[in-house]
């Protein structure tokens, strides 16, 4: 699994994805890059066929049905409902998430890595996500250097951030941070002078690189704060977005910064369905700037059953060591999910919103594990519960997937590198997730994409169109 591990993998992968661009209608531009031409180039380039793209489906095909919709989806949160366009991964129930049509193990397969078998590099995947092309390790090296020269963070947001008491949540303080940020988005100036609509992916482009590189020194400012007494890391421009990340939180273990590699990578993007995406595209289709819209984000992420599922899952984990020991038995494990079960919670890290099998980002975790510490007690307890949990959630009848997610695995291997802090995981997660969620603001502007506005109606209305409907 590592960065172009050999030519021949490579070919035989291209020529399924071309062969497959029928039906895989997002990847049918998806090819290995070999252009030196930079990240915003590829994207002016691509941008005009992809808008006479969509101008043709809704020419040709606007008035096409896409299903029905049913009570239960309406007062259910709209699951089942497809009502939304996301260009850079699709999540299929069985399969799991593909980025740009490519499943993980094929993104950790043709990704360029930091060294040959090692894990993808976050870069890459952004490369991937905003132009649907599979990048050299040199466009991956040059967009590394790129991040590191956005990166620069104004003093006035570690000020904004250190007005906060030291109790508040590691979430509160990052998107407070975000919000500081804003006061340099390079969209507003431009709206405000008068920017055209064919535009306005330009700046957006410009204020979501941006975003995406000062993240990572927010990010490890919050945590030196809260942590580690305030001991602030200087960034390494030598080092990977990964790796520097890694390091800038105190963490300099090459396996811990293969980790944050693997971590940013598989949790920046779920399609746009999920709160913190949908919650970015609602808000940037009012013509917010990136930094707006992904600080709304943010604050969907930090919802217990969303982001902050992260956290429940270790904390929850540990209850159950103190309660019953590190070498719990097949059988006390049983009795422990029953009690939570029957105590009126959930067991954290299983079931999902659209998947219907183990999360693929689970499974890549796991081999990660398998790998680098087979041995860590906690994982070892992770593994008994993949066996323990999913069987008595199908015998309770209550859930319709009982498999694992990625919540159910990510903290047991930033424990084990000595990020033990629970609370701050749904910070990593935040950064990671931008890469997704910044990646499609920019199509979003660069397609034009309106206003979101849904229809929506009381119970006394849908009482009444039921009562018609039957009659």
């Amino acid at each position: 699994m590592g960065f172009f591990r050999s030519v021949t993998a490579i070919s035989k992968l291209r020529s399924r994805l071309i062969q497959s661009s029928n039906s895989l209608g997002s990847v049918r531009w998806l090819q290995v890059q070999s252009s030196d031409q930079d990240l915003r180039s590829q994207l002016a380039e691509l941008i005009p066929e992809q808008q006479e793209r969509l101008k043709k489906l809704k020419t040709d095909h606007g008035k096409t049905q896409l299903g029905n919709i049913t009570v239960d989806m309406v007062i259910g949160g709209m699951r089942g409902m497809t009502g939304l366009l996301w260009e850079t991964s699709l999540l299929d129930p069985d399969e799991g998430i593909r980025f740009r049509g490519l499943s993980i193990p094929e993104c950790q397969n043709v990704l360029p890595a930091a060294h040959p078998g090692g894990e993808p590099l976050p870069e890459g995947l952004l490369w991937l996500l905003l132009t649907g092309k599979v990048p050299s390790k040199e466009q991956v090296d040059a967009l590394s250097k790129e991040l590191h020269i956005r990166s620069t963070v104004p003093d006035h947001v570690y000020k904004a951030i250190d007005s906060l008491p030291l109790s508040a949540h590691p979430m509160t303080q990052f998107t407070t941070g975000v919000m500081a940020l804003q006061v340099q988005s390079e969209f507003q100036k431009a709206y405000e002078n008068g920017l055209s609509k064919a535009k306005f992916w330009e700046p957006t482009y410009e204020d979501s690189l941006n975003l995406i590189a000062q993240l990572p020194l927010v990010a490890s400012y919050i945590y030196r704060r809260l942590y580690k007494n305030g001991q602030v890391i200087p960034a390494d421009n030598s080092l990977d977005y990964g790796a520097n990340f890694s390091r800038m939180l105190g963490f300099d273990d090459p396996k811990m910064q293969e980790l944050m590699r693997l971590y940013v990578t598989i949790h920046s993007d779920h399609e746009g369905g999920n709160v913190s995406a949908h919650t970015a595209h609602l808000v940037a289709s009012a013509l917010s700037d990136p930094y707006l819209s992904f600080g709304a984000a943010l604050n969907g992420l930090a919802g217990p059953l969303h982001g902050l599922a992260n956290q429940e899952v270790l904390l929850w984990i540990k209850s159950v060591v103190d309660e019953c020991g590190e070498n719990i038995t097949a059988e006390q494990l049983k009795e422990y999910v029953w009690k939570t079960l029957k105590s009126g919670k959930v067991v954290p890290g299983y079931g999902h919103g659209v998947l219907r099998k183990t999360d693929p980002r689970y499974t890549c975790q796991r081999e990660f594990a398998l790998k680098h510490l087979p041995d860590d007690p906690l994982f070892q307890l992770v593994s008994k519960l993949y066996e323990v949990v999913p069987p008595i959630l199908t015998e309770l009848g209550k859930v319709k997937n009982p498999w694992p997610n990625v919540d159910a695995h990510s903290g047991v291997l930033l424990n084990h590198f000595g990020l033990t802090e629970a609370r701050y995981f749904t910070v990593l997660f935040g950064v990671s997730r931008s890469i997704g969620i910044c990646s499609q603001l920019i199509w979003d502007r660069a397609l034009g994409l309106p206003l979101e506005r849904p229809k929506s109606v009381t119970m006394d209305w849908l009482e009444n169109h039921v009562k018609k409907a039957a009659a």
